[in-house]
């Protein structure tokens, strides 16, 4: 048979096509599988409690504490107590021995008696020996007087018979004067022998005298120190025989299941906090121990702490038994904002623009610019989603290798 070069011709070219075709498709196949995408880091969405704390370093201090102070120099004579010890209300803890209280006590009780006396005696008058002198005199006085008065009688008795002179009336009658005179001068001066300058000058030195009594009194009183307060002994600073002075602080007793921790948060921080909130404590020497409280007094205003502006905040420790010491510092964690079971996403794949608020699902590992609306719970790190997202879809965060910006359609690779 013969054959058909044009048919073979058209043959040929069919096949041809045909694997140029193809070609063309491993070709694009291949681009289109081995192209290079975006990387970028992704985060599903889930429902989470979003819970927003506040941080700071504080201090421990006892609710009720006794702490004496030495009144005076002296020497620890006795030391009833030790460290660690519980104490009951009324517990002797230890005595001082003050070699001149004794002395002290004994001059100013000797001069109250000597104030005392003294304004006894300007209320009668003067002291016995003056009163006894002075009814001596009146009465001298008095008998002086009847003498004189006895012998003017006499005198004007023989006047009338011619006997006496006038000149020796006259003398008579002027001694009698005197007499009076003399008499009515002791007797005044035996009952307004004091005024009232000397009465007020008298009872300002009771008033004074009394004061040193008093003084001398609880000075001999403090070298007993008792506790007035049931706690446990946290610090005892001396030990008998110890010279102290006056001032030195003797011993520290609490109540170590009542304690407080005094805090102090930066500014910007202290518009968050307030009465109730719960706290969280931590103490470096016992790392494994967790503490708990809340805001007994939240800051009132703000106050200048060495370098800081601050706010002071009173900690009312729940759960101490003892075992939070006193002057330790601690950290504190105060949970302002905590909302339980909220859908949310972190918050840097949140992206905002003028009038909107969206982020970029991943769908078919393409981004799709989405809006969404955003709660009230927030933290540094999540914030609650209420509209446009339902649980487990997948966000953008950012690219992971480059400085591209995100776009609406652009394809990416989804890095966790």
């Amino acid at each position: 048979m013969p054959s058909h070069p044009e048919k073979s011709r058209g043959t040929t070219f069919v096949l041809w096509g045909s694997g140029l075709v193809a070609l063309v498709l491993v070709v694009l196949a291949v681009h289109y599988l081995t192209r290079e995408r975006l990387a970028v880091t992704t985060a599903k969405v889930s429902y989470q409690d979003v819970v927003k704390t506040s941080p700071t370093i504080g201090k421990v201090e006892p609710v009720e504490v006794f702490q004496p102070h030495a009144q005076t120099a002296g020497i620890i004579a006795e030391i009833y107590v030790h460290d660690n010890e519980q104490v009951r209300p009324g517990q002797l803890l230890m005595r001082m021995e003050d070699a001149g209280a004794q002395e002290r006590l004994a001059s100013a009780q000797a001069a109250v008696q000597a104030a005392e006396l003294a304004v006894n005696d300007i209320a009668h008058g003067g002291t016995e020996d003056e009163l006894s002198s002075a009814a001596g005199e009146i009465s001298r006085a008095k008998l002086q007087q009847q003498q004189d008065a006895a012998s003017l009688t006499a005198l004007q008795r023989l006047q009338q018979q011619g006997d006496a002179a006038p000149a020796e009336i006259a003398a008579a009658q002027q001694r009698l004067q005197m007499d009076d005179s003399r008499l009515r001068g002791l007797e005044q001066h035996s009952t307004q022998r004091y005024g009232g300058t000397d009465r007020a000058g008298a009872q300002a030195k009771l008033a004074d005298a009394r004061a040193k009594l008093a003084d001398a009194q609880a000075a001999i009183t403090s070298a007993n120190i008792v506790s007035p307060i049931a706690g446990t002994v946290y610090w005892l600073p001396v030990s008998r025989f110890d010279n102290v002075v006056a001032g030195d602080e003797l011993i520290d007793v609490a109540d170590l299941n009542r304690i407080q921790v005094t805090a102090y948060f930066d500014e910007p921080e202290v518009g968050g906090l307030a009465a109730g909130q719960p706290v969280k404590i931590i103490w470096d020497a016992k790392p494994r121990m967790v503490w708990h409280g809340h805001i007994s007094v939240a800051p009132t205003t703000i106050i200048a702490y060495n370098t800081r502006n601050v706010g002071e905040c009173q900690i009312t420790v729940d759960d101490a038994h003892g075992d939070l010491q006193p002057n330790a510092n601690v950290t504190v964690t105060v949970t302002t904002m905590q909302h339980s079971h909220v859908l949310s996403l972190p918050r840097e794949a949140l992206r905002t623009e003028p009038g909107e608020t969206y982020v970029f699902r991943i769908i078919h590992d393409k981004l799709v610019r989405t809006p969404v609306q955003v709660g009230s719970a927030t933290n540094n790190t999540r914030l609650e989603i209420t509209g446009g997202l339902a649980e487990g879809d997948l966000v953008a965060l950012g690219a992971t290798a480059t400085n591209r910006d995100l776009t609406d359609g652009l394809e990416v690779k989804p890095v966790e």
